[in-house]
């Protein structure tokens, strides 16, 4: 092999090659780490946010941000932001040559959870502080986006009475309960729940179905031919 001057020329020239990139790529590197080349000098949001205050995300992108433009660590960034209340989702991209823009989701609560928590209207829980009347969502841990699917369902047809849900409640052997914002309690079983629901309000919707529960605090829907009602009793004295 050492006789061959052609093989030796060519590995010869392949060490220079290499050589040559190792050295560019290493100054390069030193170049874009340099903390005075390309900083940082805005970040942008693309939309104004609703519930997250402007404020708070400055403030975390000042204490988070690490680096120059290049060496920015955007998935750090990201993952701070989404720490904040109301902040659902956050794309962090780089916008040349000094600038970060952030695209971010904020939750829409839809109801609270169990009294300590919301959930947003794809059935996420979250902690954040509201002032809004929402219904009250109660069930076993990891079960929001159920109830949040059956919500929207029930919603619908009892929206046909001009009615509401203040509570929707999912017990522990899967037995659902709605309570109506005028405080009727509807027991709607562990089956056939839209059925059910769906009689009681073309029940409703009639003359004769709206005197049978006048005045009614609670109506069981799971019996197979028609509901109870349980009314309300006026002490005198």
């Amino acid at each position: 092999m050492w006789d061959n001057a052609a093989l030796l020329r060519s590995i010869a020239n392949a060490l220079i090659g290499f050589s040559v990139l190792a050295a560019l790529y290493g100054a390069a590197y030193y170049a874009v780490h340099l903390p005075g080349l390309y900083p940082l000098q805005s970040v942008q949001l693309s939309a104004a946010p609703q519930r997250v205050s402007p404020e708070d995300v400055l403030q975390v992108v000042r204490n988070e941000t690490y680096g120059n433009f290049f060496t920015v660590d955007i998935d750090h960034v990201r993952q701070s932001l989404e720490k904040l209340p109301w902040v659902r989702n956050v794309t962090v991209r780089r916008e040349f040559p000094h600038s970060l823009v952030l695209d971010m989701e904020e939750h829409q609560a839809l109801a609270r959870w169990n009294g300590t928590a919301l959930v947003n209207r794809q059935g996420e829980v979250f902690s954040a502080e509201s002032e809004q009347k929402l219904p009250d969502f109660r069930g076993p841990d990891g079960t929001s986006p159920e109830i949040t699917q059956q919500y929207m369902q029930f919603s619908k047809q009892i929206a046909l009475l001009d009615l509401q849900a203040a509570q929707f409640a999912l017990s522990a052997r899967h037995a659902w309960q709605l309570r109506l914002n005028n405080g009727m309690v509807l027991e709607l079983g562990r089956e056939d729940m839209q059925q059910r629901l769906a009689k009681f309000v073309a029940v409703q919707r009639t003359e004769d179905g709206r005197q049978r529960t006048e005045g009614a605090v609670y109506v069981d829907l799971r019996y197979r031919n028609g509901f109870a009602v349980r009314q309300t009793i006026n002490v005198k004295g």
